[in-house]
């Protein structure tokens, strides 16, 4: 009995480890979001992306937003000033707004990659493969928004890719290709004199034990950005110390090793890359 107890357990452990060398590593890359309703690069932001080597901008094209007449409507659309250097790709990323998904969008996501195309061939943009969605999904809205990214990718018939937020870590996988696992945003602003809203390592250590079960291939985004808000009439700006970033990137990357391969900085701005000193940005891009 006992040697097919342990028979039982060592068939389990070789099942667990199989499961665990089949999921996708993502390949080494470093990445940035580009955030702002106008892409336009100054000569900053460009020796940015050719000194540490991005390969990638996930550049946010247009959110999507729920009006009470229309349903989902598009919402903050980019212009197009500028170009990217030449060898580096551009991701179409589009924002969605939780409460699009409380009830099936039906044809939203044929109308969201012809819209992603018809702004592609405006703009003269070339060689797109790839689209992320960004949505704070909850258990209330996941169905929904799992059915609704099968129809995109259904439909682009190209790479597809969402973001994951700690707190959907514990729900099942969606449906797409790999995942940006979102490493800001983590605290609860109401908070904010206990912790930092964006990043304490606090707020993302009761998630990492579910990192190295999650299925999906996953990259890495951390935050570079600063918060400035109103509070009671006082302005209080929220900044992440650089000890910070790299504390929650060496925790998660010890429970998951794989996080290390895609990189992704939050965002692509001229006064985001003065904050850190590089040898800062040299260790959030360390692979």
């Amino acid at each position: 009995m006992m040697r097919t107890i342990s028979a039982y357990i060592g068939l389990l452990l070789l099942l667990m480890v199989t499961s665990c060398q089949q999921r996708e590593r993502l390949a080494e890359e470093n990445a940035v979001y580009y955030w702002r309703t106008d892409f336009r690069l100054d000569s900053t932001e460009r020796a940015f992306l050719s000194l540490y080597n991005i390969n990638k901008v996930y550049c946010r094209y247009f959110d999507v937003v729920m009006s009470e007449e229309q349903g989902p409507i598009p919402n903050a659309t980019i212009t197009f000033s500028d170009s990217l250097p030449t060898g580096v790709e551009i991701i179409p990323t589009i924002y969605i707004t939780e409460d699009c998904m409380h009830q099936e969008p039906k044809g939203l996501a044929e109308k969201l990659v012809k819209r992603i195309q018809q702004m592609n061939e405006t703009n003269d943009i070339k060689g797109v493969q790839e689209i992320q969605i960004d949505c704070d999904y909850t258990s209330k809205s996941r169905k929904v928004y799992y059915q609704f990214l099968k129809e995109v990718k259904a439909t682009w018939k190209q790479r597809l890719s969402t973001t994951i937020r700690l707190h959907q870590l514990s729900m099942e996988e969606p449906p797409v290709d790999y995942g940006a696992l979102m490493l800001y945003n983590t605290g609860d602003p109401r908070k904010w004199t206990e912790r930092n809203p964006i990043l304490d390592a606090r707020d993302v250590y009761p998630y990492v034990k579910r990192l190295d079960d999650y299925p999906l291939p996953l990259a890495a985004a951390y935050p570079v950005f600063s918060w400035l808000r109103v509070i009671q009439g006082v302005n209080i700006e929220h900044t992440v110390e650089a000890d910070e970033i790299i504390k929650v990137k060496q925790m998660v990357e010890k429970e998951r090793k794989d996080l290390c391969h895609a990189i992704i900085t939050y965002h692509l701005d001229k006064e985001n890359i003065n904050r850190y000193k590089p040898e800062t940005y040299e260790e959030i891009f360390h692979h």
